[in-house]
């Protein structure tokens, strides 16, 4: 089972991440608690492991500020969590994850609409579009409807529920942020746990 651990702010936190298995890294570029600028996304990433996927997450920016962040950084893939359209969606350099906020069946139809890379699939809107820690009914995956492939489950998951997500969404790769911070940052063990639960659950790949 692939792991990406997003919301990522410091260097030390990135390395222990790699170190413990992490497959990608998320870092937001949109209004977040856990928000960074271009400057420290670089000097991060320039530390970190080739193959670790670094992915920038975006809502509702332009195509051109996306692309020039995405080169200065040294980004892998490019997340997109606001009201993109499938034609937004296409033609960038790096391949596209569009997230979607899912509530029920319907959002799932949404969802077929567009041509990516990977659909990260997170719990309905909070404050800020994702790190609720608030889990949606993963049982409405079991529909068939979406590319197992393709599939990132993120929304509200902790190293106690994942074994239980992956069981029942059956997805490529789990993506978490707030279920693995103590007082709104993230917390070594709670990742280390997290990492090792998911994948001693879904396997290496």
């Amino acid at each position: 089972m692939k792991v990406k651990i997003c919301g990522i702010t410091d260097v030390e936190t990135a390395l222990n991440a790699a170190d413990y298995g992490a497959d990608a890294l998320g870092f937001v570029f949109a209004d977040s608690r856990r928000k960074v600028s271009p400057q420290l996304a670089r000097e991060i990433i320039a530390q970190l492991p080739l193959e670790i996927n670094k992915v920038g997450v975006f809502v509702n920016e332009s195509k051109q500020k996306i692309e020039d962040i995405a080169e200065y950084c040294g980004l892998t893939h490019i997340q997109l969590h606001g009201e993109e359209t499938p034609d937004f969606c296409n033609g960038f350099s790096l391949p596209v994850i569009k997230a979607f906020n899912i509530g029920c069946h319907a959002d799932l139809e949404l969802v077929t609409h567009y041509e990516c890379e990977g659909y990260l699939l997170d719990s309905p809107k909070g404050v800020y579009r994702g790190g609720t820690g608030i889990p949606f009914d993963w049982s409405i995956l079991q529909n068939g409807m979406l590319d197992r492939k393709k599939l990132i489950l993120a929304g509200g998951l902790n190293s106690d529920n994942v074994a239980s997500a992956i069981r029942t969404a059956n997805p490529n790769m789990v993506d978490v942020s707030s279920g693995v911070e103590t007082e709104g940052k993230k917390d070594l063990s709670k990742m280390k746990e997290f990492i090792l639960a998911a994948k001693r659950y879904g396997g290496k790949e």
